[in-house]
């Protein structure tokens, strides 16, 4: 074996189509490029603190816009209902005699009512009582 043999092991031979050492220094360094974005891709996906924290402000976000909207159109339909109501109770007269009514009407039967409410109120301490005995 010869020397010069020896020295060239390892190293390619030049083809005639082989790149410039330019074209290899940019390829080089395009690859470079290539491979750290795609580090720092995976480095995001990785970050699931952040990824999270993400996650969180887009769905803040969202509820506030439709937060807007719907405080929008309730504040629209409360306008067209109070132009509504507006409109249909031009007099309040007639409608404040109907409460004053039904007002005399309530203190009137009031004792009745009193009467009916402890009934009730009665019933439901002898149920939950008797729902109790039954667990013992």
């Amino acid at each position: 074996m010869n020397d010069e043999a020896r020295t060239n092991i390892g190293t390619p031979a030049p083809a005639s189509g082989t790149p410039a050492p330019e074209e290899l220094r940019e390829q080089i360094e395009r690859t470079r490029d290539e491979l750290g974005k795609t580090v720092e891709a995976l480095a995001a996906k990785t970050d699931i603190k952040a990824r999270a924290k993400d996650k969180a402000t887009a769905v803040k976000e969202q509820a506030a816009e439709k937060a807007a909207l719907v405080s929008g159109q309730i504040r629209t339909k409360t306008e067209r209902a109070t132009h509504l109501v507006k409109d249909k109770t031009t007099d309040p007269g007639p409608l404040l005699d109907q409460a004053g009514r039904a007002a005399t009407a309530a203190r009137a039967h009031r004792t009745p009512l009193l009467v009916a409410a402890a009934g009730a109120a009665l019933v439901v301490v002898l149920l939950v009582r008797r729902s109790r005995g039954r667990r013992r």
